[in-house]
């Protein structure tokens, strides 16, 4: 069985987050939807909201599982089983960007492999801080997150 990490802060979860955690459950037996700690980034919703509204979205697909994750991502792939990591890519910038990491994870952990999603262009322009400066300032969100993310949104900003 191939187990596939998929780790992000997800702060908050987007339609392309989900979109990348569904695609890689139809590639990968097992899908852990990993919601990291980071420690220089104060995020609007706590990890238990997080990993909250990723279990609600992902609730139907029983590939997948949400988890907390701190530390370096291999290290958490190891700790978990997961012998691949998934990242989605928007365009070429999270290209390089990616590619520079996947090197890195591959230095530090060579037995796990590095699989790149591209965005659905309809999901390509969305990024959680676009998501999160435009619902701080009461802005339209239903075309960028899940509808249970927008209503969580809504409560927090008001």
């Amino acid at each position: 069985m191939v187990h596939a990490l998929f780790a992000g802060t997800f702060d908050p979860p987007t339609l392309g987050h989900l979109d990348i955690a569904l695609r890689a459950a139809d590639l990968f037996e097992q899908v852990t939807v990993g919601v990291a700690v980071h420690p220089t980034k104060e995020p609007i919703f706590d990890v238990e909201e997080r990993l909250a509204l990723l279990r609600d979205l992902t609730s139907d697909c029983a590939g997948i599982r949400v988890r907390e994750i701190s530390g370096l991502v291999v290290e958490a792939a190891r700790g978990l089983g997961a012998s691949v990591l998934i990242r989605g890519v928007r365009h070429a910038s999270d290209f390089t960007y990616e590619t520079e990491m996947a090197g890195t994870n591959r230095a530090m952990a060579p037995e796990i492999q590095t699989v790149l999603l591209p965005a659905e262009p309809a999901h390509a322009f969305i990024t959680a801080s676009l998501v999160r400066q435009v619902a701080s300032m009461g802005g339209d969100v239903s075309k960028l997150v899940p509808q249970a993310v927008g209503a969580a949104l809504a409560r927090r900003f008001g």
